[in-house]
């Protein structure tokens, strides 16, 4: 495999080591499954997912790449993590699904010089990736045209602390301890200025909340937490 100075190894164990949870939907990767569908949703509203090619990084388990596939779209999924990979390529055989799963990271698959897709999604990773605004270019150029990019991450300000990471993780074991780093989140500002400096025009930025008693999630108007970004290159 190509080397690939963007990836943080340590956080691809983490989730390698979880990787035979991921298809449980009362487990540690319950708040994923919970919001599934809204992203999916997000991602269908704006873009439309039905005949269009679409590259889903950081795609884990497939939890999304699956549904999005579902909803007609032709979907590769790729992750640095090749347990997790496996675990994708193992579900798409039980639930029928047609899913390109690749074990590599953006910037290797950038290299292959590959046709350029029409939505990329990028969910949930920035935060885990050693350069989230290296990653924000390489989306840009995966891109082709008059595409789409999704992002979603959490923001960086002390409520974002107190609930995604000592709350989630440590007084209601949401997700496992450990699984954010606070350093690493970013502010929406950052992510607009970081789009916008690779050409991509920021055309919504939407707050999600997750209520982990009821399991719902909708979208809001706060960004103070959780949020998601949708990305236009211009034709």
């Amino acid at each position: 495999m190509l080397p690939d100075t963007n990836i943080d190894h340590s956080e691809v164990s983490k989730f390698n080591d979880l990787a035979h949870r991921w298809w449980d939907s009362n487990g540690d990767f319950k708040p994923l499954h919970d919001i599934n569908p809204i992203r999916a949703d997000f991602v269908e509203r704006h873009a439309g997912l039905n005949g269009k090619r679409v590259l889903d990084i950081g795609c884990g388990g497939g939890v999304l790449s699956e549904e999005m596939h579902r909803r007609g779209a032709k979907v590769t999924g790729i992750d640095a993590g090749e347990t997790v990979i496996q675990v994708a390529e193992l579900h798409q055989a039980e639930s029928g699904t047609a899913v390109e799963y690749r074990a590599l990271s953006a910037e290797q698959l950038r290299s292959e010089g590959t046709e350029p897709f029409d939505v990329i999604t990028c969910l949930e990773l920035l935060e885990h990736v050693p350069d989230a605004q290296a990653l924000v270019h390489t989306c840009a150029e995966l891109v082709r045209p008059g595409g789409d990019v999704f992002f979603s991450t959490i923001n960086r300000n002390a409520k974002s602390w107190l609930m995604a990471i000592l709350g989630a993780e440590y007084v209601l074991g949401l997700l496992p301890k450990g699984t954010h780093d606070y350093r690493k989140l970013i502010r929406p500002s950052e992510l607009a200025a970081w789009s916008r400096a690779t050409g991509l025009e920021v055309r919504l930025i939407e707050g999600m909340s997750y209520n982990p008693f009821s399991g719902q999630a909708a979208f809001g108007k706060s960004l103070d937490i959780n949020y998601i970004a949708w990305l236009k290159r211009p034709a």
